[in-house]
């Protein structure tokens, strides 16, 4: 029996070495009594009111101010929906401590409840201590009821402070990214309903924010109403502060744009230059930057949908070359709002919404080379 064990031992040994040398030539190495099991948080996004169709998700940013409600590696996640599952009729951001409990369906914490209805996928968070939504209501969940929206100014303790309108700047906010530069700030919204990019650019202290400018960035995105995703047209937004690029995640056009000098530009683009598109995208919604340097798309599916590839999520190169791609959900439609952190509080870096189960799943992953 001990020569059994030792041989035991000695394969053991061997193969977390061979593990370890495959790793390292992948470029990431691990300790050989690294944990097996991920991080991995799974909870239900549905509140007590029922709200349902989670749209956008956010990390709450480190040195986030105390005192309210959040903290810093918070997560946060609009519903798009009400109880009755109407479109455009939700009205809670719920809020997640990845170190806390979970949520039971009917019971995820609620951080802002809002009058204004169809919250967006157009949800962050500033790192002076406000949160910014858009919302695209409907009265009747059909896009023949479907308005304008709004991007709403949310202080840490979940009260509105302020509320910006505008038909040609905020016409549909479906989506958004933020430059943070914690005095000032460069905000991007893509409208749904008229096929353009925006930049508001951001007074940002303690006590308010202040909207000094506005300025369409990017036209020519196509968007059109659609029975089952009410309304297509463009949604992700990734910003590369380093380059001054914006990434535009099209629906539409199933197509993933660059604009250059975003942060600049006073006269719009036409759609920018073209990165991706193709087979490995299926109605891009999401958008962001992994921790490597390499953008993520989820997939919504309401474009070139395909059942045998649903609710994706794909990791591309700024270059446009596909890197690899998985499934959030069995069924179509799952993957939509998705967020990183490049610098997390909690650990956790990477977040994702499922909306066929409305779930939340909030993982760590190896940030790479």
């Amino acid at each position: 029996m001990q020569t059994i064990h030792a041989s035991r031992n000695l394969f053991s040994r061997a193969g977390i070495a061979l593990c370890a040398a495959l790793m390292m030539l992948a470029g990431r190495a691990i300790a050989a009594d690294a944990p097996f099991i991920p991080r991995i948080v799974n909870s239900s996004t549905i509140p007590a009111n029922g709200d349902l169709n989670p749209y956008g998700v956010a990390f709450v940013p480190s040195g986030f101010p105390s005192g309210g409600t959040l903290a810093g590696g918070d997560v946060l996640v609009s519903n798009f929906n009400g109880s009755g599952n109407l479109q455009g009729t939700g009205t809670t951001i719920v809020q997640l401590s990845p170190q806390g409990p979970l949520a039971p369906p009917q019971s995820a914490a609620v951080f802002f409840t809002s009058s204004l209805t169809g919250l967006s996928t157009a949800l962050g968070a500033l790192s002076q201590g406000f949160v910014l939504v858009g919302n695209v209501p409907t009265t009747d969940g059909t896009f023949k009821t479907i308005g304008a929206g709004a991007l709403q100014v949310i202080n840490r303790y979940g009260a509105v402070v302020q509320t910006w309108t505008d038909p040609v700047f905020l016409d549909g906010p479906w989506d958004l990214a933020i430059d943070d530069q914690s005095s000032t700030a460069h905000v991007f919204v893509s409208n749904v309903l008229n096929g353009t990019v925006s930049r508001l650019d951001l007074a940002v202290t303690a006590s308010g924010v202040t909207l000094q400018k506005k300025a369409t960035i990017a036209t020519g995105y196509a968007w059109f109403p659609n029975s089952a995703a009410l309304v297509v047209g463009p949604t992700g937004l990734a910003f590369d502060a380093k380059t001054g690029t914006l990434y535009v995640a099209s629906t539409g056009d199933n197509a993933v744009y660059a604009v250059s000098g975003a942060e600049q530009l006073s006269t719009a683009v036409d759609k920018g230059t073209l990165v991706i598109s193709g087979h490995h995208l299926r109605g891009p919604v999401g958008l962001r930057f992994a921790p490597n340097g390499d953008l993520l798309a989820s997939n919504g599916d309401a474009v070139q949908g395909n059942v045998l590839y649903p609710s994706e999520i794909v990791e591309f190169t700024t270059g446009g070359t596909f890197v690899r791609e998985y499934n959030v959900d069995a069924s179509q439609g799952g993957a939509f709002g998705i967020d990183t952190v490049l610098s997390p509080t909690s650990g956790f870096n990477f977040t994702f919404i499922d909306d066929v189960t409305n779930n939340l799943t909030i993982m760590q992953l190896p940030v790479g080379p």
